[in-house]
């Protein structure tokens, strides 16, 4: 045999060798079950707003039953804000290193306990400590919806499901003060605290027996196996397959070293994610300043009682939930547009890679068209609410327009938080809860000062202005995001 043959054998054995693996599935699970997954991390994310807003059409109630002031109540949703967005820095960290299961057992078994007292409780420093510590169990579960949708969905798939993560989070708005205003009416305000008791007894329950682990840097696009501890019940009635060594190699796995407990943080420090979520953070605190300071607006200018102000919240919380699904075609589209102006072809269930694709500028195009759209709809509401009969249809209808953009101005932000930080989707959304709720509580301490300082016109007028000039600091993302993303691969690599 020649030489020449000889090596010819060779290369043919080494051939079989060298044939790239296809890459995996973004994920395993069917696209109903992934559907599924990220509508009850929807409704887990129901916790942390209906908990702030079911408690508004009770602040005078429980200002009397407790002899305290209505600038005391007032503290408790300051505080419970200020938990709000510490507490997610943490929970969202350990999601990411230990898993999404247990991070929902803890942040619900926190819920119960505090709901408990605080139904039980007869004075002002135990509703101030359990508000804290509700705020600790609840706020948690929106870092979490948005993980969920970075485990099971690619960037070109993120608008969508991120419309269906941030349903919860809007039919808290909407529900909450409805709910809250009809309990404390007919049963007192202590039947909202077992209301949101029972809530969350059966969402832990839920989560106990049916929902498995989503996290990739747990189980990768579904095909490894969590630890034995973090399976659901439901599933040791069935057969599970011991997945083979190919399924592990093609996993999917995101990350071999797991984020830390506090990894949140790191993502602060970023230029690129600085801006975007400090801005958002101030559509946070405006639009907490108007909602917060609605009640006592609408008892003294038209004498409501709490079912009344809790019905003239739901325009509002209407508002995000008409547009969440529409703003998430709108963004998949938009993702869709420009991937075909630069030729990138998109393939279903492969995550795209976003090297030299402007995510910035096809996710905050968007964000940006509905800011200026809130903040024309601020002004006139806070003039009308001004006058000695405003016309209730035109706040109501304000109301609305304000609730509707600004949720749709977040939608994209919430996605391109995570298309920046795909390693550590729950921790990066918690970073974002930080600086929205540490804004938003500088804002409620303001609200009453505000209001008697500056009137309900000029208010708005300011919330407005502030709104219009630090946009410019989406747009310093849009220009100079992709080359900061570039450098921070670089380094990273290095």
């Amino acid at each position: 045999m020649s030489e020449n043959d000889s090596n010819t054998k060779s290369e043919e054995k080494k051939e079989p060798e060298q044939v790239e693996r296809p890459e995996p599935q973004h994920s395993i699970f069917p696209k109903w079950q992934r559907g599924l997954y990220v509508y009850m991390a929807s409704l887990a994310a129901f916790a942390s707003p209906v908990s702030s807003t079911i408690y508004y059409p009770a602040m005078l109630t429980l200002a009397r039953d407790l002899n305290t002031s209505l600038t005391n109540i007032s503290l408790t949703i300051t505080t419970y804000l200020i938990f709000q967005g510490i507490a997610p820095t943490i929970i969202g960290g350990f999601s990411d290193r230990v898993g999404r299961r247990p991070a929902y057992f803890v942040s619900f078994t926190l819920f119960i306990i505090a709901n408990v007292g605080l139904a039980l409780q007869t004075n002002f420093v135990a509703l101030l400590i359990l508000r804290c510590m509700q705020s600790c169990g609840s706020s948690g579960t929106t870092a979490l919806s948005s993980a969920v949708v970075s485990d099971v969905a690619t960037r070109q798939q993120r608008g969508s499901y991120i419309g269906i993560s941030a349903l919860g989070s809007s039919m808290g708005p909407a529900l909450g003060p409805l709910i809250g205003g009809l309990l404390n009416h007919f049963l007192g305000w202590r039947s909202i605290f077992w209301f949101l008791t029972i809530y969350g007894g059966v969402m832990l329950l839920l989560y106990v027996i049916f929902m498995p682990e989503t996290c990739r840097n747990i189980v990768g696009n579904g095909s490894l196996p969590s630890q034995p501890w973090n399976r659901p019940l439901i599933s040791y009635l069935k057969r599970r397959a011991t997945p083979t060594e190919a399924e592990n190699v093609s996993s999917g796995r995101t990350s071999k070293k797991r984020p830390g407990l506090l990894s949140s943080f790191p993502v602060l420090v970023e230029k690129e994610s600085f801006l975007l979520l400090f801005y958002g953070g101030l559509l946070y605190a405006g639009y907490m300043i108007v909602i917060t300071g609605l009640p006592q607006q609408l008892e003294t200018t038209y004498k409501y009682n709490s079912i009344q102000v809790g019905l003239c919240y739901l325009p509002i919380g209407i508002g995000p939930l008409l547009i969440r699904p529409f703003i998430g075609r709108l963004m998949d589209a938009n993702f869709r547009r420009h991937a075909r102006s630069l030729g990138i072809e998109i393939v279903e269930n492969r995550q795209q890679d976003i090297e030299g694709f402007p995510v910035e500028r096809a996710r905050l195009e968007l964000s940006l068209f509905f800011v200026y759209l809130s903040s024309a709809s601020i002004i006139p509401y806070g003039w009308v609410m001004s006058l000695r009969n405003p016309p209730l249809a035109a706040i109501l209808v304000l109301l609305f327009i304000m609730g509707l953009c600004t949720s749709a101005a977040v939608q994209p932000l919430m996605a391109l938080v995570i298309d920046i930080n795909p390693e550590r989707p729950a921790a990066s959304s918690a970073a974002f809860n930080l600086i929205r709720c540490l804004l938003g509580a500088g804002g409620v301490a303001l609200v009453n000062l505000m209001l008697d300082s500056l009137g309900r016109g000029w208010t708005s007028t300011m919330i407005a202005f502030i709104w219009l000039g630090m946009s410019v600091c989406w747009w310093a993302v849009i220009a100079f995001g992709p080359r900061w993303r570039k450098a921070k691969k670089g380094k990273g690599d290095s």
